[in-house]
Order: structure tokens, then sequence, then C-alpha cells
């Protein structure tokens, strides 16, 4: 297998774990799963984890059997990249969601990206509702445009205000 057809089996997994976190977001967590999801929308625990970490195994379990497998048929097959791809995507999601939006680690708390400026707010839209039912932007790392239109917007505002001072 080449190095190209290996990276297009990771970059390939990569974006269609993009659709997969979105389906599993709206059918899975606020659907039957939702009593382990619901103190992400409104805590009502103390402490660093919530029940919602548990969402951390459903796709950390799929990884890591496709590692095993790909470890036994051979880097010639594909389970082994596909793996690493659902890995990658694991960890930007806990970058940009645990790191960036929810502040869990203290770091990237500023950002002059219109892009993250984006993701945060439909993910704030997203948590405006404390229930289950009416949802919204159940994506992690694609948001619809209009949230771009309004980071634009709100990084100009903010350059204006600077500018005046």
């Amino acid at each position: 297998m080449s190095t190209w057809v290996i990276i297009g089996i990771v970059l390939s997994t990569f974006l269609f774990m993009e659709f997969v976190a979105w389906a599993t977001h709206k059918y899975v967590m606020h659907g039957f799963l939702w009593n382990l999801h619901a103190d992400h929308h409104k805590k009502d625990h103390y402490g660093f984890l919530e029940r919602n970490d548990a969402f951390f195994l459903i796709f950390a379990v799929p990884s890591m059997a496709l590692f095993i497998l790909g470890s036994l048929k051979g880097l010639h097959t594909p389970w082994l990249w596909i793996g690493l791809g659902i890995l990658v995507y694991g960890i930007a999601y806990f970058i940009v969601h645990e790191v960036f939006i929810h502040q869990r680690i203290k770091w990237l708390k500023r950002t002059n990206s219109v892009y993250f400026m984006a993701i945060r707010k439909a993910h704030k839209v997203h948590h405006k509702h404390l229930g289950k039912e009416d949802g919204e932007c159940f994506g992690m790392l694609v948001v619809p445009f209009i949230y771009f239109k309004e980071a634009r917007k709100a990084l100009s505002s903010r350059a204006t205000c600077q500018e005046r001072q």
C-alpha cells in the first residue's frame, strides 16, 4: 500500500468521523443515551469528569479494535489506517471541544480565527437547549455558514474598537 493511499485512508476516515460524530450526537446522545449526555448540557455534578465522558469509550473502542486487527492482518490492509483516522479525529475533538470550547483545560482561551470563533458560537447555540429536544448544531468541526458570517462581523467590530483606542 502506497503512502498516498495510507494518507487518503486516514484523511477520509477523519472526514467521515465528522458525520459519525454528528449522527451519534443527534440520534444517540440526544436520543436513547441522553442520560449519559444530559450532564453536559446542565451541570448536575461537581468535579472534573462528566457522565458524558463515557462517550470517549464509544469512539475509542472501535479505534483500538482496528489497531489490533491492523497489526494482526498487516500494514498492507486498511484497518490500522482507519483506526488511526478515528484516533486523529478523537484528538481533534478533544482539543476543540474540551480544551478550546469548554475550557476544561485552560489553554487556547482567545482566538482571532474566524473558523474557531464560528465553532465556538455554533456550540453555544447548541448548548442554549438544556433538554434533549429542539437541539441544533450537532457537528463539531463543520458548522453552518451563518456562524462564519457572525465571526467575521465580530472580528471587524473588534478591530474597529481597537483602532479607536
